[in-house]
């Protein structure tokens, strides 16, 4: 059936600021503190919809999820910082400060450390909301919106033209080459991609889509999975749960996460002191779920762009004289991939392979990560939700991320006030950088996919077009070839962590599917990303029939 096209409705920034990306990560702290001021400045000539003031000073709102919500509408960086406490406070008291553009704000103290963030969000908001007009105007708009218009150059831009660079991505990609932790970051997968190729040089190929997680902490920068590929299986899949859907990078690399994150519970969980102290998770003090150690942070690195609205052509405009806005919506609504081509959820060719098995295109499960997190519905049972702080574009042929801040970011704003406790839209920085793995095409080899999470022993070479490990793999579990990153081996993984805590209540589940249907937040949040998507014109997000996770071990 045809849908109906909706309007796409986000927001865009014009702010030449914010364009420059992470141009702030380089500057001085008097000229953040410029910056930030002029930006409170501007608050005042923006349109803040009154229905979200009013909810947080009625209280319906959270302090830290009304904070994230102007973040995302005014377009400036948040994050909250641990710090010290202030003056003779005695007793055990956590403290963070929110730190906005740079700046950071006045500390809050709480018992806990979700206690502590809201105080800090409460007096970020009290300062910040004091800029704004009392009565402020709701946002008017008439038609489909405009995308976002190339910013016109800074003077400091405008002094490297003549020195062979004249476009604001050029004047971008450099300044984010000179960061020394993405220079780190990109050493590690470097490094870590030739030692796997280097042991099984005849999958070299494999590589020619890498995604890779690395975690990020006080001391060192350590890749902890990688995933290769760009095809999802072409076959009926069998009600068992050990066949792979979808073997595109990004999807292998994140399932490869979760195996590292089901390790790292397992750490905790393990009563060894020790190994205790080398988990990347700590409890939250007021919950029984666990939080990231304050000093880890994740980032994606990715050597192409992602199917799907991120692959928006750079010159795509939105005017009554250039282009019409049921055009746009191909390009910025949800996509699918079958076969490993890509389609507009609203394209005609997409109805007639609908019969056949399709995945969500890899922009819009990202924007999905974004909001939901990256660790999935059975994880959620005992973490919070993770987010990646960055993605790092390392396309040499990418010059213009413009395409990925839309189908990660703006697709999704507004939604924040929505969601369940835990769940907000996190604003990843995005930048183009160096590649650190080639891009090498094979025809004998374009439809396998490799993966290796930290802690495997060797590689797994899957066929996408089969979801199975094929018989050459460095890696097999057994005769059935069912990948370790399929949902049958993640619900063994999800059991056995459940034993190990002493989640009697998780292993009373009987398949996989009610596992996850047990997570009722993280439910809550998935239905409300999909009907605002859906009401925001962006399309219908196609779901696998749950049949297929009514297995057990």
């Amino acid at each position: 059936m045809h849908m109906p096209f909706l309007a796409p409705n986000f927001s865009v920034n014009l702010n030449n600021n914010a364009a420059m990306g992470s141009k702030k990560d380089v500057l001085p702290k008097s000229t953040k503190i410029a910056q930030n001021a002029l930006v409170k400045e501007e608050t005042r000539q923006k349109n803040i919809p009154e229905e979200l003031l009013e909810k947080y000073r009625r209280g319906e709102t959270h302090a830290v999820s009304a904070l994230y919500e102007l973040a995302q509408l005014l377009q400036f960086h948040l994050e909250f910082k641990e710090t010290v406490t202030t003056g003779n406070i005695q007793g055990l008291y956590f403290a963070f400060c929110a730190v906005i553009d740079g700046v950071e704000y006045k500390t809050g103290m709480g018992q806990n450390k979700k206690e502590a963030k809201a105080s800090a969000a409460r007096f970020a908001l009290d300062e910040f909301l004091q800029s704004l007009d009392k009565k402020p105007k709701l946002l008017e708009s008439s038609g489909p919106p405009p995308l976002p218009l190339k910013p016109k150059e800074s003077l400091q831009q405008q002094s490297l033209q003549g020195k062979g660079c004249y476009s604001l991505n050029c004047f971008n990609l450099i300044l984010e080459r000179k960061n020394p932790m993405y220079e780190k970051i990109l050493l590690a997968v470097k490094q870590v991609l030739n030692k796997l190729i280097d042991k099984h040089p005849e999958f070299r190929s494999c590589g020619s889509t890498v995604a890779a997680f690395v975690i990020e902490t006080s001391t060192e920068c350590e890749v902890v999975a990688i995933g290769t590929g760009d095809f999802n299986t072409s076959e009926c899949v069998p009600a068992n749960g050990r066949t792979l859907h979808d073997s595109h990078a990004v999807v292998s690399a994140r399932r490869s996460l979760l195996r590292f994150l089901y390790r790292q519970l397992l750490l905790f969980y393990s009563k060894n002191p020790t190994m205790v102290e080398k988990s990347i998770f700590v409890p939250d003090q007021t919950t029984k779920l666990l939080i990231l150690k304050t000093n880890v942070t994740i980032h994606l690195y990715m050597n192409q762009l992602p199917k799907g609205a991120a692959q928006i052509q750079p010159q795509l405009r939105l005017n009554p004289h250039s282009i019409s806005a049921y055009e746009v919506s191909h390009q910025m609504g949800l996509h699918v991939t079958v076969d490993g081509k890509v389609f507009s959820a609203f394209s005609c060719q997409f109805n007639q392979v609908a019969s056949k098995v399709v995945s969500m295109s890899a922009s819009d499960k990202l924007m999905q990560w974004e909001v939901l997190g990256f660790q999935g519905a059975l994880l959620s049972h005992y973490i919070e939700p993770i987010y990646i702080s960055s993605i790092l574009m390392g396309d040499a042929n990418c010059s213009d991320v413009r395409g990925l801040e839309i189908a990660v970011k703006q697709r999704v704003d507004g939604i924040t006030s929505r969601l369940p406790m835990y769940y907000c839209v996190y604003r990843p920085h995005i930048n183009l950088v160096s590649s650190a793995h080639p891009i090498e095409m094979s025809l004998a080899q374009k439809t396998l996919s490799m993966n290796w999470s930290q802690g495997d022993i060797s590689l797994e070479i899957v066929d996408g077009l089969t979801g199975k490990t094929v018989e050459s793999s460095p890696f097999k579990t057994g005769t059935a070839m069912a990948s370790r990153l399929c949902k049958a081996a993640m619900l063994s993984r999800f059991n056995l962590v459940a034993k190990e805590a002493n989640r009697q209540e998780l292993l009373e589940a009987v398949t996989y599917h009610e596992a996850k249907m047990m997570a009722k937040p993280y439910q809550e949040a998935k239905n409300v990303l999909r009907s605002y998507v859906m009401q925001h014109g962006f399309g219908t997000w196609i779901a696998k029939s749950p049949v297929n996770e009514h297995f057990c071990m």
